[in-house]
């Protein structure tokens, strides 16, 4: 009942109004004094009638106008839906209430307005805690800040900051804003935004998000971005935007409402005239009900989206969270996505009677004056290792080769095997398979560096479980061969594809779709974004260029693809429990009506199971919802929109 809680309300939470946001909350789910006196006025009445008896005419006239009375709201609701021309179940439950009035039947009559209005009651707290996997997120935003103000240290409302501000930021204190780290070293509780389980180590230079937590140290940041601006401010403005969209199971659940009570009224006219019992004629208006479905389903979805949420995954819609629990293809962006995007030097190979120290400062010199990652990747082991880098008396880049640079008079190269074949050195060059740098100094070969980018270490495992859910995997990179065939066989991917431009990885997912394929695409770069656009669902990476998040259907705050496969599991679960609820309405209605019409029920036991399924099927659906405890939701929701009632 109440079924347009979920589908009609948007919800209206700003990021620095948690208190406004939560009252206009308590009062869509209104479960206050008013509610809980009315249920116990009509139990009070239903009781006084069974005392006293239902002969009685004055008794009769008080039972009418106390169901009238106590079953007020869903009279109002039922005479709203017939001036917008929509069948509901609060339009056939008024049906059956004025039926049961119109024969005499007003002890039927009150017990079913109470069975009513107690349902309404779990199920405005039901989906009310639905309501809160959202609020809870804007509650970790802090209202004010310490900021650097006038030479000293001032606490101001959130609202006073602005970008640029320094801000202080005390041990056990949640950050409020995004920024980067000016001074101070301390670990920083990031699960809020990233999942994580482990705090991340946070000095002078590190970036740092709004509604994280600050464990050890004071740290100073120079704020980038606030409000809804920042990581998390998106994290609220996506849950929301994807609450208030609308995932084509939804329109068919609420069809299907809408059909179930049809063929209710439809059966009931036909057992009348077949039976002229009217009381088992209301008994098959009251047992058939489609309630489950329509509220069941959107909280399902609402729950999905909010537990991934938590985990660090947005989801941008309901559509997307349908559409993956359907993937069957999975392709997977290299660089950034299975590894971390940042080349080192994983080992150094001198030739006989050179040693790794030569190799190695022999292509920092060379390498000294480039800005390519393999260059980064060699200075920064030079730097680690304490050996000094002079700078060449001249250098040249070839791109996609290497580099040629000369020093004291001696020639340096560095670069693949192309790059020496093409220059036709004296030095006797071997062949390399597997992507190292080779090194020569005075036209004698050093050695090689084998430079590569380190594999995330949860991907092995996220496409081990990818494969268990009967997942395909493939890996598209614009990389070598020999790179792609090492990473691709070390993380176990079902099939590779290397050396492909942006356009080519675009025409895979076409080729895939056109197979009739499900296919989700995960990259992290701009020429990850018109893949990402195509496939059936784009998922992009956190770390990644705000082209490819844009161009995405569900972002990876913290690029972890554990959490993208524990998404998939949770939009999975989500389609199977509205298909429980499906299966499960539709089956209890068929039998709830096929006894009725037979005279097996009387209109209070068909009643209860109309409210007892009803509340079977919501809280299967509310079981996606972030976990917390039953008891403490249920005291908690009935406290707070207790007290909010009050004057």
């Amino acid at each position: 009942m109440n079924r347009a809680h979920l589908k009609e309300n948007d919800v209206k939470v700003a990021a620095y109004s948690a208190d406004k946001a939560g009252n206009e909350e308590d009062q869509r789910h209104a479960v206050n004094w008013r509610n809980i006196s009315r249920v116990l006025f009509v139990a009070a009445a239903a009781g006084a009638i069974w005392s006293r008896g239902a002969r009685n005419p004055y008794v009769i006239g008080i039972g009418v106008i106390c169901t009238l009375l106590g079953g007020f709201p869903i009279l109002h609701e039922a005479y709203e839906n017939i001036t917008q021309r929509r069948m509901t179940m609060e339009l056939s439950m008024t049906i059956a209430i004025v039926a049961a009035l119109a024969i005499g039947e007003v002890f039927t009559a009150l017990i079913i307005t109470l069975f009513v209005l107690v349902a309404e009651i779990l199920e405005g707290l039901t989906v009310g805690q639905g309501r809160q996997a959202i609020q809870r997120l804007v509650e970790f935003l802090p209202r004010a800040a310490t900021i650097h103000r006038h030479g000293e240290w001032k606490e101001v409302g959130i609202h006073e900051i602005s970008a640029g501000n320094e801000v202080l930021v005390r041990p056990g204190a949640r950050i409020p804003v995004d920024g980067k780290v000016l001074r101070g070293h301390s670990f920083v509780d990031q699960a809020p935004i990233t999942g994580e389980s482990m705090p991340g180590e946070k000095g002078p230079g590190a970036s740092v998000y709004a509604g994280t937590i600050n464990q050890s140290g004071a740290l100073e940041i120079r704020v980038e971005h606030l409000g809804r601006d920042t990581t998390f401010g998106k994290i609220i403005e996506a849950v929301e935007r994807a609450e208030r969209s609308r995932a084509p199971i939804q329109g068919i659940a609420d069809r299907l409402s809408g059909y179930l009570v049809y063929f209710a009224l439809a059966a009931a006219a036909i057992t009348f005239l077949m039976t002229h019992n009217m009381r088992s004629t209301i008994s098959v208006v009251i047992v058939a009900g489609a309630c489950g479905i329509a509220a069941g389903t959107p909280l399902a979805i609402l729950g999905a989206i909010g537990r991934a949420a938590q985990d660090g995954v947005i989801i941008k819609g309901g559509l997307y969270l349908e559409r993956l629990a359907e993937v069957d293809t999975i392709l997977l962006d290299k660089t950034g996505t299975l590894t971390y995007g940042t080349p080192r030097v994983m080992e150094i190979r001198p030739t006989n009677g050179v040693s790794p120290s030569s190799v190695l400062e022999a292509a920092a010199i060379a390498e000294s004056q480039s800005e390519h990652p393999v260059a980064r990747a060699i200075l920064s082991k030079a730097a680690e290792l304490g050996i000094r880098v002079r700078h060449p008396n001249r250098f040249d880049y070839t791109p996609g080769r290497g580099i040629v640079a000369e020093i004291d008079g001696e020639e340096i190269v560095v670069g693949n095997w192309m790059h020496f074949l093409d220059g036709g050195t004296k030095a006797s060059i071997p062949a390399t398979s597997d992507g190292a740098v080779l090194v020569t100094r005075g036209g004698h070969l050093l050695g090689s560096i084998l430079v590569a980018d380190l594999v995330r270490p949860e991907a092995s495992t996220a496409i081990e479980k990818l494969k268990s859910m009967d997942v395909k995997t493939i890996l598209l990179t614009g990389d070598s061969r020999s790179i792609a065939d090492a990473v691709g066989m070390r993380l176990g991917v079902d099939e590779i594809s290397a050396e492909l431009l942006p356009e080519q990885k675009l025409r895979r997912v076409e080729e895939l779709l056109a197979q009739g394929k499900k296919v989700v695409m995960i990259g992290d770069g701009v020429n990850d974004a018109p893949a990402l656009a195509q496939a059936t669902v784009g998922v992009a990476m956190g770390s990644g260029t705000d082209v490819a998040r844009e161009s995405s259907d569900i972002v990876l705050i913290g690029s972890d693809l554990s959490k993208f496969v524990e998404t998939v599991r949770i939009a999975r679960r989500c389609h199977h429990t509205i298909i429980q609820n499906f299966i499960g309405t539709l089956v209890v209605d068929s039998i709830g009506i096929a006894l009725a019409a037979l005279g097996f029920l009387h209109p209070l036991l068909a009643a209860f199971i109309h409210v007892s399924s009803e509340m079977i099927f919501i809280l299967n659906s509310a079981r996606l919802l972030p976990p917390i405890s039953a008891t403490h939701w249920f005291v908690h929701g009935l406290a707070t929109k207790t007290k909010t009632s009050l004057p």
